[in-house]
């Protein structure tokens, strides 16, 4: 992905003149005519971690920096609770694991956890503790059971022995004092306002005296009578003296079909909505990492949270992969799509690669091994793997694709590196499908040639609707003897952080193109898909603007483009109807000073769109008509053929009064899918789309007995 600037959707709309047509617009279903198949996997998901989509996301974890690794100079998203006169302090331990001094050493855990919080608690006062303040907010439900899990350990601080003959410097520092080993006991974990003034739920842990580490577990439970709030905090508090120190702190509410480290709930039911028929997987980005160490480290997401230390993300914060390699999957498993995996190619973000040969080998061999524990059996070393971290039935894998966006490589290493993975891969897996990163139309100069082509490319495009309308018949013109396609990100973006009802529009425009030239184009996913849209202050809790999915710790909601996702594949059929189209309106950009100077004026694009497909088994036919303009289009239907119509059908429609009108947060549901039956359909008939509008005509047949 690569930032980019528009046109807001405002000032654009002042710059377009539309050409309403005098005559009725004419489309044409000719079902004598053979269509070309529809992909079965036209339309999936795409995922990295960006915009907390993840950790503040779709993963459950409600606790930030739950291993103490995010700052290495603060305890981020901690802080400490302080009741009557108590007096302590908390300090992060072996925060740098390079260089641990003399005492904070003997406090790690074990490779993956080797930072800790310490809580050193001179005087407990009435209360004394500490507290973590989630992804911008804890979410509190009523009648909720949240799952607590901690390890803890506890000392005290003697005062250290007097070495005979020395006597301390003028002005050193007194000895610290002695602080007693009380932290055997009870320890209370809440859920609480921020302020302290309402306990939410509470629960109590016996702390065992013991200097080495015990894994602590509670239940908290809300009462019936709350109301969802995202103003609370998590609490582990004690009322005794003694130095107290934490690590792997965590709290998970209920999760989707109760996976234990699972997934939110509203999330997934938006995902499984969509219909979606794969997800390309780790990324993105999130896959390269800014540096070669930094790629996705999928054997160290594997298996207990006590074993994964996470990694530097690519987006400006640490990921904690508790959203590991198996939970990918078994999200797959859980949305009824297929994985697309990406395997590192060898390709970091800032420009470095590693050479084909003998340097690239151990990155193919951990590609085969990735595709071993996917699909392997129980028989296999991965295989097993797998079935000891609960998964023993191997995983459908259809498509394997070679890092990502490797067109930014100017070297031109990707051709050498691409070889070497895919002449590896289908030695080993042949039934697999490999995908190369760089579409031999959109970047030619760097396409791949040793070898034979790629059976698939992977095409990338972020425009602005406009261009996405402009170019909406691009695959058109493609040579149907080239590679297939994958259009693997793509978006039209306006508004922000979630796109707005002329982004739909794009959206909807360009998908028109991709379901007709869906003999050619086998797979499409948006990107990105998730925005935790919290913060809007810098920092700000995403980083890129133009998302599909919205959230915060409490809610969710979806964008105008992702209804406009969940319609087009809801209503899809496995045959293409070929269409001609008769006095569609045009839309012009007005010059700028630019085309000006260069002579390019800008020419009329078509302002309607549409694409039409037939479900061979019931007879259904599905309309899809995209109204770009500010007025209501009558457009007449003519249907060639020999089918028996019932007469009824129904009409989707996702619309609104100004093209950059958008959901949020706050008013989830301000465009929304609008379902109507509708009767007297014929042969022919006419049938008006509302202004700024996108519509799904379902067109019911009598199947002949």
């Amino acid at each position: 992905m690569k930032k980019l600037s528009f046109i807001p959707v405002a000032l654009l709309c002042a710059f377009i003149s539309v050409n309403l047509q005098a005559q009725t617009v004419k489309l044409t279903l000719d079902l004598t005519k053979p269509g070309v198949n529809v992909s079965p996997k036209l339309y999936g998901l795409m995922t990295e971690e960006i915009n907390h989509s993840y950790d503040g996301g779709l993963y459950a974890e409600l606790i930030r920096n739950r291993i103490f690794k995010d700052n290495p100079t603060t305890p981020e998203g901690w802080s400490m609770i302080q009741e009557g006169d108590s007096k302590a302090a908390i300090q992060l331990i072996g925060a740098n694991p390079e260089n641990v001094p003399g005492n904070e050493q003997r406090n790690a855990i074990n490779t993956s956890l080797t930072t800790c919080l310490r809580l050193t608690v001179e005087n407990a006062g009435t209360r004394v503790g500490i507290a973590n303040e989630g992804f911008y907010g804890i979410p509190v439900k009523s009648q909720t059971t949240y799952s607590v899990s901690f390890y803890m350990k506890g000392t005290g601080r003697p005062i250290p022995p007097a070495r005979p003959g020395f006597t301390p410097p003028a002005g050193a520092p007194a000895p610290l004092p002695a602080i007693e080993d009380n932290t055997a006991g009870p320890i209370t974990v809440s859920l609480e306002s921020n302020d302290g003034k309402t306990v939410y739920a509470s629960g109590t842990v016996t702390a065992i005296k013991s200097i080495f580490w015990n894994k602590y577990e509670v239940k908290l439970t809300t009462d019936a009578n709350i109301k969802p709030t995202l103003d609370a905090h998590f609490v582990i508090s004690t009322k005794r003296m003694g130095v107290y120190y934490f690590n792997l702190v965590s709290l998970f509410p209920p999760t989707y079909n109760n996976r234990p480290n699972g997934n939110r709930i509203d999330i997934m039911k938006m995902m499984v909505d969509m219909k979606p028929s794969f997800l390309r997987f780790p990324g993105g980005n999130f896959l390269e990492g800014n540096y070669l160490g930094d790629a996705f480290p999928w054997k160290t997401t594997l298996g207990p949270l006590e074993d994964r230390p996470g990694h530097n993300g690519s987006w400006g914060y640490r990921a904690s992969d508790g959203l590991g390699f198996l939970e990918f999957l078994e999200w797959c498993e859980d949305v009824h799509m297929q994985p697309l995996l990406a395997v590192y190619g060898g390709y970091s973000l800032r420009g470095d690669h590693v050479d084909a040969g003998p340097l690239l080998k151990p990155y193919v061999d951990d590609a085969l091994n990735e595709i071993e524990y996917v699909t392997g059996s129980v028989n296999t070393y991965w295989g097993a793997k797998r079935a000891a971290d609960g998964h023993p039935e191997p995983f459908k894998l259809s498509y394997v694709e070679v890092g990502n966006e490797d067109w930014f490589d100017k070297t031109g290493s990707y051709d050498g590196r691409f070889n070497q993975f895919r002449n590896a891969i289908k030695k080993k897996y042949p039934q697999l499908q490999v995908i190369s990163t760089i579409g031999d139309v959109q970047y030619p100069a760097l396409k791949t040639t040793l070898g034979a082509k790629p059976e698939v490319v992977d095409e990338h495009y972020y425009r602005s609707p406009y261009a996405m309308e402009e170019d909406a018949t691009h695959y058109d013109k493609y040579d149907r003897k080239g590679p297939k396609i994958f259009c693997g990100e793509w978006a039209a973006q306006d508004g922000q952080p979630t796109t707005n009802l002329n982004s739909a529009l794009g959206d909807a425009a360009w998908m028109t193109g991709m379901e007709r030239n869906s003999d050619l184009v086998v797979m499409s996913c948006y990107a990105p898909m998730f925005v935790n849209v919290s913060k809007a202050t810098q920092p700000r809790s995403w980083q890129w603007n133009w998302n599909m999915i919205g959230y915060n710790a409490l809610s969710s909601y979806g964008s105008p483009s992702y209804y406009t996702q969940k319609m087009f594949n809801t209503y899809l059929g496995n045959k293409v109807v070929p269409i001609t189209a008769d006095g569609i309106p045009t839309q012009t950009r007005k010059a700028t000073r630019r085309d000006s100077t260069s002579g390019n004026m800008p020419k009329p694009i078509p302002a309607m769109f549409y694409v039409a497909t037939q479900n061979t088994k019931t007879g259904a036919i599905y309309l899809k008509v995209v109204n770009t303009t500010g007025a209501p289009q009558p457009v007449t239907l003519d249907i060639k053929g020999m089918v028996k119509l019932s007469g009824e059908g129904t009409i989707v429609v996702l619309k609104s009064d100004k093209p950059d009108d958008t959901n949020t947060i706050d008013n989830p549901e301000k465009v929304v899918p609008v379902t109507s039956k509708i009767n007297g359909i014929s042969k022919t008939f006419t049938r008006t789309f509302d202004p700024y509008s996108v519509n799904i005509v379902q067109i019911n047949t009598i199947k002949a007995k």
